[in-house]
Order: structure tokens, then C-alpha cells, then sequence
């Protein structure tokens, strides 16, 4: 039987290796000419953990890409607990996890957000998913996304279509009455067996640099116009209003004394509304 804190420890290492392993993606993406600049943070003096955030900008690829990772521990503001799985009484809690949100200077290709977390509360669980935001309808790249996060799901025996739904319902503006893009998967509150859960995060994880290779290499050289990119910017708001009102990560991060630069790394460079 695996303890707490052995489990603990695995996932915090997975996740440290795994941003690593994306920011040497995306910079090969750059041909290695443009590199991440790192930021490390504390909280609370490290007594409660603290992070490293990743970030590259101006780049031939990517206008804006932050890659953050952090484990952290703590007790939830009383008014918070009760939207926490098993924090409802005392509070306390212990997450880590790794983030990602890739903002692209050509609009023909997609923004990519991606993200798995291990919380423990009197519950543990594992959480996450991945999701494109294009500003240009391709269904072609849409087939090429949902195809391997559902391999993904199908060799991991997950739920797939529960998966691909929960994202479509989550990744959604009521006050807009419009889907933030086209979905991926996403999922949350796995409880269960432990071993065969972290299996499926660790290879969520690899799968996200594959698809990220293959969307972006797919139209890299593709040419855009003024109009196309003022398509971006308006999707860019969207995602803009999506993040600020509704994302749990954000509300998470902001009730749990997170690093507010890396909280809100997800915002675009630039954007526009009317």
C-alpha cells in the first residue's frame, strides 16, 4: 500500500519533470532561439511551498506561452470550503500540479490551455484535462485533437465521451451563450485507484506535447491576414472573460494564496472586444 506522502511525493516529481519536458518542446518549437525565462515564488516564506513559472514571449510561434508548476498546502478561506471535495470541515489542504496556456502569434493556430493537479484534502483526487481555442474553424485539426485524447482515454479506460461532454459544459459562457472553442477533455474528483489514475496524468501529460507538436507544425508557415488576426483577438477576449469569471483554477488560486503573476498567466498578451 502506497502512503499519503509517498504519493505526495511522486506526483509533485512527475509534474516538475513534466514542465521541464514542455518547455524543451516549445523551445525546439522556436528552433531554440528564443528561451523561457523562470521565476521561482514562495509561500508564506516556503512554510506552505510555492512554485516555478515558466514563461516566453515574442516569439515566431508562440506570442505568449506560461508553463507553471507548484505544490502548496494550507487551509481554505471558511467561505471557499464547502466548493472543495473534503475541505469542508477543516479547511486544510496540500495540491500540486502543472499548467499550461500557449497564446499563438499566428491566428491560424489554435490557443492550447492543458493542466493536471493532485489535491488532498480529507479526499484525494487527481484533476485536469486539455482543450484548443481556435479563432478559425478547422475540422480537420478538431479531429486530430479529440483522436488522441480519446486513444489517450481508451487505452487508459477512461470515459471518454463523459470526459469530452464535462469539458464541453465546463469550457462554456452562459453570459455569451457560447463555447469558449472546441473542447478536449476534461475531468475532475478521481478518487479511485490511485495507481491506475496517476498512470493516465502521466501520459496525458506526454500526449499533450505530441498534439502540441502536430497542431503547431501542421501551420506554422500558414499566412494570415489583418482580419485573421483581429479574429484572434476578439476569441482572445472570450477567453479573456471565460478565465476572470468562471475557471476553477483561477478561483482556486486566488482562495489559496497563490502566486497572483502565475494565477493570471493565462491572459492573452493582447485583446480585443467591441
Amino acid at each position: 500500500m502506497i502512503n499519503s506522502n509517498f504519493r505526495k511525493k511522486m506526483a509533485d516529481s512527475w509534474f516538475s519533470y513534466l514542465q521541464i519536458q514542455i518547455c524543451k518542446s516549445f523551445e525546439l518549437l522556436e528552433n531554440n532561439k528564443l528561451q523561457f525565462t523562470k521565476r521561482d515564488w514562495q509561500k508564506n516564506n516556503f512554510k506552505e511551498g510555492g512554485g516555478t513559472s515558466y514563461l516566453m514571449t515574442g516569439g515566431k510561434i508562440f506570442d505568449k506561452v506560461g508553463v507553471n508548476k507548484s505544490t502548496v498546502s494550507g487551509t481554505f478561506p471558511k467561505k471557499f470550503r464547502s466548493k472543495i471535495l473534503g475541505a469542508e470541515k477543516k479547511g486544510t489542504y496540500w495540491a500540486s500540479g502543472v499548467s499550461v496556456v500557449a497564446h499563438m502569434k499566428n491566428p491560424k493556430i489554435p490557443a492550447l490551455h492543458f493542466n493536471t493537479r493532485f489535491i488532498v484534502t480529507s479526499k484525494e483526487w487527481f484533476g485536469g484535462g486539455m482543450d484548443a481555442t481556435p479563432s478559425h474553424e478547422d475540422p480537420r485539426e478538431s479531429k486530430i485533437i479529440h483522436g488522441e485524447l480519446k486513444k489517450i482515454c481508451i487505452q487508459n479506460k477512461k470515459n471518454y465521451k463523459k470526459y469530452k461532454k464535462w469539458c464541453d459544459e465546463y469550457f462554456y459562457l452562459p453570459h455569451r451563450n457560447e463555447a469558449r472553442g472546441i473542447g478536449g477533455i476534461f475531468f475532475d474528483y478521481e478518487t479511485k485507484d490511485w495507481i491506475k489514475n496517476f498512470k493516465f496524468v502521466r501520459e496525458l501529460g506526454l500526449a499533450f506535447i505530441d498534439i502540441s507538436n502536430k497542431v503547431i507544425n501542421r501551420k506554422k508557415s500558414f499566412k494570415y491576414s489583418k482580419k485573421d488576426k483581429e479574429k484572434q483577438l476578439f476569441k482572445r477576449g472570450r477567453y479573456v472573460e471565460f478565465n476572470l469569471l468562471y475557471d476553477r483554477g483561477t478561483k482556486f488560486g486566488l482562495n489559496s494564496g497563490g502566486n497572483i503573476d502565475s494565477i493570471l498567466m493565462s491572459l492573452p498578451p493582447e485583446a480585443k472586444w467591441k
